[in-house]
């Protein structure tokens, strides 16, 4: 059995599809669903069972899992949002959490124990995008997300956990079944309708001499890539460590924007608008997958382009509101 914790969010169910599309159906998924849509992530996806995070976590530290052949857990549920203010809340949910889960893989090692860290770990970049674990101390994260991921690298990293052990600092993900997130949406998301409707899109204008309106650069990486990267990891069982999980090359905003022109066949018109005040001095104006490492433990995908990636998203799932697990075949 393969256990997906957040297997109703945004990466999760996208793991789920692609072990499904392996033939992988003997998964117990994990989340909290509340009153949104976030359930229609589930929708066509195969698993045996759901359950609540509380009760798994009771479950797991109580013993009453430990007869279950648990194959691999992948442990990608957190809060997301790189706005939360409430400190107590991520410290709790995304470190606590991962610390109680890794108390209990340290003693079923058998267990590969899979996590999401977060390329938000390194902050404004002045240290580099290197993925080497010998560096990680020397990272200060912007806001109370990244270092509540950052705190649980460092944990990792002194139990020596990391030895065996994977976790994977995904970039600017996008892709189909995000829609649940809110503000956490990416651009593509979020601008989708305004495009095709309105013929128009906004961005942040630049604050910084060195880049212009929209030429802020980042790493975009699509969601059906950063799974099948992250599901690498789970056919190579001895390889531990931090990983980054991106393309490796970094694009404009205003890249971005023409590709969603593009995929609905209109004229770039760009709008650009002062960026908040209160984000301004957390901002990240260049962020960029070191791929080094990844590509020296052998994992060598190739990921779609921003252009293919973006036309697949938006004509293939947002112009008709689908989920993964709601589309058979994407041309």
């Amino acid at each position: 059995m393969i256990i997906v914790t957040g297997g109703a969010g945004f990466i999760g169910s996208a793991i789920v599809k692609e072990l499904n599309s392996r033939g992988i159906d003997d998964i117990l998924v994990i989340d909290r669903l509340g009153d949104g849509e976030k359930w229609r992530n589930l929708v066509g996806l195969r698993f045996i069972d759901f359950m609540d995070k509380e009760l798994f976590i009771s479950e797991l530290e109580t013993g009453k899992m430990d007869s279950m052949k648990i194959d691999g857990i992948f442990h990608l549920g957190a809060c997301s949002s790189t706005t939360e203010k409430n400190a107590d809340y991520l410290i709790e949910n995304n470190f606590h959490y991962s610390v109680r889960i890794g108390r209990w893989w340290e003693k079923h090692p058998q267990t590969r124990f899979i996590y999401a860290s977060s390329a938000a770990t390194y902050g404004d970049g002045k240290n580099g995008y290197s993925d080497d674990e010998s560096k990680i101390d020397q990272l200060f994260p912007l806001n109370m997300y990244g270092y509540s991921k950052h705190l649980f690298d460092l944990y990792a990293l002194r139990k020596r956990w990391l030895e065996k052990i994977v976790g994977l600092k995904y970039f600017n993900v996008f892709g189909p079944n995000e829609y649940h997130k809110g503000d956490m949406r990416s651009v593509i998301n979020k601008a989708f309708a305004g495009v095709r409707d309105k013929g128009t899109i906004s961005l942040f204008k630049s604050h910084k001499e060195e880049y212009g309106d929209g030429d802020q650069l980042r790493d975009f990486i699509y969601v059906k890539d950063a799974v099948k990267m992250t599901l690498y990891f789970l056919e190579n069982r001895h390889i531990g460590g931090i990983f980054n999980i991106g393309t490796g090359q970094a694009r404009s905003w205003n890249d971005l924007a023409k590709a969603i022109f593009t995929a609905v066949n209109k004229n770039p018109v760009i709008d650009y608008i002062p960026m908040p005040i209160e984000i301004r001095e957390k901002y990240q104006y260049f962020t960029q997958a070191d791929l080094d490492k990844l590509r020296s433990s052998g994992c060598n995908h190739e990921c779609m382009s921003l252009e293919d990636a973006v036309y697949d998203y938006v004509c293939n799932y947002l112009q008709f509101d689908k989920r993964l697990g709601e589309i058979r075949q994407v041309d």
